[in-house]
């Protein structure tokens, strides 16, 4: 979490003085205990997918911090060779397979993967993580039905930070009739946990995985938590008229990464000292990153067209 943190912090900044990242970008600011809870229970083989605030989870699941910073900065070194930003990140050699910006796009993704490991034997399992706005796609409900019916080894990782952009859930959706009840609704289990503790969150998502890997169908989790920073780019939004500095700051207050550090403090006393050199290694990390994207090369032209359909003259 404090890698992730440190990392997205110097982004953020870099973004809003240079200019020189232009892909739109999400950032998990405030939000890092589900993708770090979750993916700490995973195995190397198994997959992750993610909707379009995926920086944290592909550094959760052991990607590659160049390869990001190079795909944010458009480079051909990047993970997706420049091609996709911030939201088409991917790093197969850790099982990050992939992000995409369409909402609620790699749920069905995701499924299609399990359905395979189902089929064939493997033994792993597939997750994905997406927010409560796309949990009103169509997709949703059908991926659900689908993965009920056939009992796929997929655990479903809903990061609900309460608000669509600007719209916050209870404009949405009905009172008193959640996210986990709609997952039961369609024959998943599904279990509610407290996004910003990552040990409850990493308790319940070794249970789920172990659940989905043994044959017991797939779970949803939903993960309660915030973003701290905008939808999308770096600044705070509390003067956007959706929400208020106040609504902020009392979710700041519930910083995963202090919670973690005060659940840690009575038997590990050093908990602060390390978490302030941890801070300091991986900014420097950050800023080695975004030094190494700015002197790797672009795309060719010539290039440009490789891997998309069609002729590529």
């Amino acid at each position: 979490m404090v890698r992730i943190r440190a990392v997205e912090e110097v982004l953020a900044d870099y973004y809003r003085d240079e200019q020189q990242m232009r892909t739109p970008t999400h950032f998990s600011i405030g939000q890092e205990a589900p993708s770090v809870g979750v993916c700490a229970a995973l195995r190397p083989t198994d997959l992750v997918y993610t909707g379009h605030r995926s920086h944290a989870p592909y550094l959760a699941k052991g990607g590659d911090l160049r390869g990001m910073v190079d795909e944010l900065h458009g480079r051909e070194t990047g993970c997706a060779k420049g091609r996709g930003g911030s939201i088409h990140l991917v790093d197969h050699s850790v099982g990050f397979a992939g992000s995409a910006a369409i909402l609620g796009e790699m749920i069905p993704v995701a499924a299609g993967a399990a359905w395979a490991f189902a089929l064939t034997g493997s033994g792993q399992v597939a997750v994905t993580f997406f927010g409560d706005g796309a949990t009103e796609e169509g997709v949703f409900a059908e991926t659900l039905n689908f993965a009920a019916v056939h009992a796929l080894p997929v655990v479903f990782a809903c990061e609900n930070n309460t608000y669509s952009i600007s719209s916050p859930l209870a404009t949405r959706q009905p009172a008193g009739f959640g996210i986990a009840a709609r997952a039961a609704a369609h024959g998943v289990r599904a279990r509610e946990v407290d996004g910003n503790d990552v040990f409850a969150v990493r308790e319940a998502a070794v249970e789920a995985v172990e659940s989905a890997r043994a044959g017991g169908g797939p779970v949803l989790l939903e993960l309660h938590t915030y973003r701290w920073r905008e939808h999308v780019g770096p600044g705070w939004d509390h003067d956007h008229g959706y929400r208020t500095a106040e609504e902020i700051d009392s979710w700041v207050a519930r910083c995963p990464i202090r919670r973690a550090a005060d659940a840690l403090r009575p038997t590990h006393p050093d908990i602060d000292a390390l978490v302030t050199t941890w801070t300091a290694e991986h900014t420097a990390e950050a800023h080695d990153a975004v030094r190494s994207a700015k002197a790797a090369p672009w795309p060719d032209p010539a290039e440009l067209t490789r891997g998309a359909y069609g002729p590529t003259a």
